[in-house]
């Protein structure tokens, strides 16, 4: 970094920096400010933690390599129903890993002092609650859990052992929605009234096709392990690999994407929950033997609090969008509308000027002559010119090429771990973001209007 350069960004007094950014030139056309974020300064770690994955599929791997990128983390032990993911374990990761199918080995093990939850959604509080009895610190991929109930049963079970555990919802990581959160309660789009997300896809992976390896038997999988306190019956592939697809093993589409967006919108907001909740939807294009729908469109009623006014958030996720996909959110104020986008957003304020305006669509025109000179000038007496002008504005944020807000995630689970303080998402954030999803699939399914009590967490 230039010494002109370090001095404007100590000039500028903040965690970020104003200059120009290749991926969002088109900003630079509109005139607009776009501000790059910096990350928090990395400090290594002195005490090595020794991690655990449960659940070595997708986000188990994806986790794992992630959280390798902090300092002071080794990976140490591996549990999983397929012998081919732990197989892969090794290859990727070295033959010193153990692994077993049983993932009760793992928390008999001292050498294990955090585990990964990343199972199937239906395994989410059994594990996690047996690995805080077991004196593990926990970080559960989300949803947190399947049903309501259990999430109460994690919550009860983190207050009586005392364990670090956190929710792998990333996004209140991101120093993109730390920094929203930062001009929300500045007041930057005036009072919310009106949240929009959508997170739309158009691909068989995106719609949980996912992949089945040839070896896949009822000899390399452990299948009635799986079923858990499901309905029993024979190996099922489709149900093993594509679970996302079954309501007795996931949590369909607002289980996996309305977390996230109820997550982020949680934290810049500093809300609850809702009170009221409607889904509707339908099965449109992945008829695939699946039990739960591929169109969700969800409507929140959020209640007014001491710290936000009451408003309404509409999420929507297509996986038959004919026109490949998009994802937003939109949180609109009366006087502004923040943008979000991955780890970018953008401010654009409108906000409006003290003069109503006249002329235009308005019944100005139908007054007569006489009528009109004198509106106005009784209208420039009151207002005079300057109060006509509506102001306007567009400012853009954005993280730096190469950020990872999953990783920002595990190093403040992983700090919380060495030091003690809170994590940034515990359980009972992690119930408040998945109630609203899980009380969608409940009115999808019940076709029914759904009234939920945000502080208690409960179904009214």
């Amino acid at each position: 970094m230039s010494e002109s350069r370090r001095k404007f960004i100590k000039h500028l007094g903040s965690t970020a920096a104003l200059l120009g950014v290749a991926p969002l030139a088109a900003l630079a056309s509109e005139q607009e400010k776009v501000t790059l974020l910096e990350p928090e300064k990395r400090i290594s770690a002195n005490d090595k933690i020794r991690v655990a994955c449960i659940g070595m599929g997708i986000m188990g791997f994806g986790d794992v390599k992630c959280a390798l990128k902090a300092p002071g983390v080794e990976f140490v032990a591996a549990a999983d129903l397929y012998d081919g993911h732990l197989t892969r374990v090794k290859e990727v990761f070295g033959n010193q890993v153990f692994t077993t199918r049983d993932y009760r080995e793992i928390l008999q093990r001292k050498d294990v002092d955090a585990v990964i939850v990343a199972t199937p959604d239906f395994w989410h509080d059994t594990i996690s609650i047996d690995a805080m009895q077991a004196g593990k610190a926990v970080y559960c991929e989300k949803p947190m859990v399947q049903h309501i109930d259990e999430g109460h049963q994690v919550i009860a079970a983190q207050k009586r052992t005392n364990a670090v555990f956190q929710v792998g919802s990333q996004r209140v990581s991101s120093i993109a929605l730390k920094e929203a959160k930062k001009r929300y309660e500045a007041g930057e789009i005036g009072q919310l009234n009106i949240v929009e997300a959508v997170m739309d896809r158009h691909s068989a992976l995106g719609a949980w096709q996912y992949s089945i390896p040839p070896d896949a038997s009822p000899k390399t999988v452990d299948f009635d392990r799986y079923l858990k306190d499901t309905a029993k019956m024979p190996y099922d592939a489709n149900r093993f690999w594509r679970w996302r697809n079954y309501q007795a093993y996931g949590t369909g589409i607002p289980g996996d994407l309305f977390v996230h967006l109820i997550s982020g919108m949680h934290f810049i907001t500093g809300s609850l929950g809702p009170e009221r909740v409607y889904a509707t939807g339908n099965l449109v294009q992945w008829k695939d033997g699946r039990d739960v729908p591929d169109v969700v469109v969800a409507i929140f009623d959020y209640p007014a609090t001491a710290t936000t006014a009451a408003f309404q958030m509409t999420l929507r996720v297509n996986f038959a969008d004919g026109g490949g996909g998009s994802e937003y959110t939109r949180l609109i104020g009366t006087d502004g509308v923040m943008e979000l986008e991955g780890n970018s957003f953008k401010i654009k304020k409108h906000k409006l000027p003290e003069a109503p305006g006249y002329g235009g669509w308005d019944t100005f025109n139908t007054f007569s002559e006489v009528t009109q000179k004198a509106y106005v000038q009784e209208y420039q007496k009151k207002y005079g010119t300057a109060a006509a002008q509506a102001q306007r504005s567009a400012t853009s944020y954005a993280a730096p090429a190469g950020y990872d807000e999953r990783l920002d995630h595990f190093i403040n689970f992983f700090d919380s771990v060495r030091t003690g303080k809170p994590v940034v998402e515990d359980a009972s954030f992690g119930l408040r973001a998945a109630g609203p999803a899980l009380l969608s699939n409940e009115s999808y399914f019940g076709k029914k209007l759904i009234h939920w009590d945000p502080v208690a967490m409960k179904i009214v």
